[in-house]
Formats: C-alpha cells, structure tokens, sequence
C-alpha cells in the first residue's frame, strides 16, 4: 500500500517558506494545497514564483487556510509573537503543525501550543531542519558511544552571521513585537539544540548568561552567549550573533575523542555533509605532530535536509491518518527543552548574568 500524501497549507509567504515550501514538493508523501497572506495578491505571486502545485488554492487570510477541508497540515513560518494565536488555532482546527522556530516567546506560551496539539490529537514539530540530516544521526551515534568518544566532558557550539544594514533595521527578527529574542531565539536555538543532543537531551543544571551581549536600540538581542553546567561536571558554552562572519561550528571533548563540525545547521553542500572525529590523539616523539589525526566523515543524501524533515513529520501524519498511531511525543518534548534553556540565558541576563537553575 502506497504511503499516505500529506496536504500542507502555509501560513506566511515569508522567506523561509520558499525553501520549505520547495520541501513539501520534494518530499514524496507531502504536497501544498494552500497558502494564505494578509493578500491574497501576495499570495498568488507567491505561490506562482515559487513553482507551487497547479491549483494551490491562494487565500487572502490566514484563517481561510485553515479553514480549509482539504488541508492536513500546516507549515507556519509567521513571526513568533504570533505563533501562541495561530498554532492554538491551527491545532483545535485539528490541523498538524510544523512550526518554525523560535517555537513561543516563553515556555508558557509553548506549553499552550503543546497542550493544544495533544487535546486536538494532532503531531508537532519544530522547523530545526538539520536535526533530519543523516548526518546528525552519524553523529549522535560517536558522542554516545564510550568505547570511541568516552564520556563527555565540554562542547562549545557557536552560530553567527554578518547581517547587513537592512536587516538589523527591518528584519522581523529585530523587531521586539515581531520576534522579542532576536539572535537568541533564531541562531542560539541551534546551538542549544546542538548541546542537549549531545548530552542526549539531558537539562543542564544551570545556565549562566556570558557577559557583553548586544541589543539593538529597541532592547532586542543581536549578539549573547551561555555557560551551561551539569551536576556530573560537564560544561557547554554557546555564542549567537547577527555581527559577525557566518559560523556554525561544534566541538565536542569526549575522554577519548573530539567530534568537529563546521556546517552544522545548513550543510556545505545539500547532496552531502561531513563532520570529522579524534580518536586517542596524542603527540609524536618530538611533539611535532599529531599521531592518529582527525578523520573526516561524509554522509550523503539523496534528499535535502529539509525535505527529510518534511517527509519525516508527513510519515507521523499519515499514520495518525491512517487511525494506527498517536501523535509523537519525541518532537515536542525535545522543543521544550530547547524552549527552557532559552528562557533561562534570558532570564540570566535580565538577571545580570547570574546563574539560573533550569527546572524541566
């Protein structure tokens, strides 16, 4: 029997959503029915320039979309200060949900998106597309093997890019009413995804803002970084920023090994990905050189990582569909931690950089 097709709508013609909206028609269980914009101007163009299916329906309101019978699933990449709305909605419209992250303001206002979803019986999942490259799978299986990468002990994870003058200007991203955590919530995401993966989604004990972050005239977060500390004596650092040159590295110290990765978030090329492992270096004689250097890995993929996480999330919809299975928890309960560790380096800077426990 043939895999169920999941018919998305999306809600937003933002800019993300061309790359996802591109996604939907690779992956080969989805399809896009519907998009729907303040204008439904803006939407027809939209769809069209972007090569949607012939008779994408194209709404003039985000309701419409939702409101439609045909449409399973909605992708939503609107600002975050509206997710709390329009989720909630979506959801109690029984409608399933690939929401773009940041997923909430706070993690108050996640969990009322949560609990919408499981009251309505409908799947969530966060837009962190490279969690779906297989390449993560590669290497979450090194980081947890103790016989290779032994325990681990430090990771620092850093995210930045130079953003150019319009954006620090008009970007909804700085933007306080639009998406209040600015460089946290869009690019420290990542690099806390990164950190609870490796740490096999345990909480850190407590958080400790870095000090000298930088906001923009409105209050808004252009640059921050993190401490996070475990009881067992493991530590992770992460930096985040719009100002500085495009980055997305990992290092993680195990007792034994070191994995290093330079493109973790979006890929040096979309066909393949590579990450390189340390496995008891040490020095020769005259500590002129390593002996055993870092290997290199390539992993390769025949879909882009965003159309996997696309197939990923339909494949969970069509057998919720299909009457044979409840929504995954997996998904929202590793967005809530990401969500929490969030709240606590805000709060932490708020606070003055002082330590904050991060209850889960």
């Amino acid at each position: 029997m043939s895999e169920t097709v999941v018919k998305f709508g999306i809600l937003g013609c933002a800019e993300i959503a061309r790359k996802v909206g591109r996604a939907i028609t690779l992956a080969p269980n989805a399809t896009i029915v519907a998009v729907g914009s303040r204008s439904a101007e803006k939407a027809v163009r939209f769809a069209a320039d972007n090569g949607f299916p012939p008779g994408t329906r194209a709404y003039g309101s985000y309701d419409a979309v939702l409101d439609d019978p045909e449409v399973d699933a909605v992708y939503m990449p609107l600002p975050t200060s509206l997710h709390a709305k329009w989720a909630v909605l979506a959801a109690r419209k029984k409608k399933h949900l690939l929401l773009e992250k940041p997923v909430a303001v706070n993690a108050a206002e996640f969990d009322g998106i949560v609990e919408a979803c499981v009251a309505n019986g409908v799947q969530f999942m966060d837009g962190t597309m490279w969690m779906h490259h297989p390449r993560t799978a590669k290497m979450k299986e090194f980081v947890s093997d103790e016989k290779a990468f032994g325990k681990l002990r430090a990771m620092h994870t850093c995210f930045t890019f130079a953003a150019d003058p319009d954006f620090l200007e008009n970007d909804i991203r700085v933007k306080p009413d639009l998406d209040a955590l600015g460089a946290l919530g869009d690019a420290g995401w990542y690099c806390i995804r990164s950190i609870l993966l490796a740490n096999n989604y345990e909480l850190p004990k407590t958080v400790t803002a870095l000090r000298g972050p930088v906001f923009n005239k409105a209050g808004v977060i252009l640059s921050c970084g993190a401490s996070l500390y475990w009881e067992d004596g493991k530590v992770a650092t992460f930096h985040c920023s719009f100002l500085s040159h495009l980055t997305m590295d990992i290092t993680a110290v195990g007792t034994k090994g070191t994995l290093h990765v330079h493109d973790f978030i979006i890929p040096f090329q979309e066909s393949e990905a590579s990450y390189s492992v340390a496995l008891e270096s040490w020095f020769n004689e005259l500590v002129t050189g390593w002996v055993a250097k870092p290997a290199e890995h390539v992993v390769s993929t025949s879909l882009p990582q965003e159309a996997l996480m696309v197939k990923e999330f339909s494949s969970l919809v069509g057998a919720i569909k299909a009457g044979g299975s409840p929504p995954e928890m997996k998904w929202p309960i590793i967005s809530r931690k990401t969500q929490l560790v969030i709240d606590a380096v805000k709060l932490s800077i708020e606070r003055g950089f002082e330590p904050v426990e991060v209850v889960g």
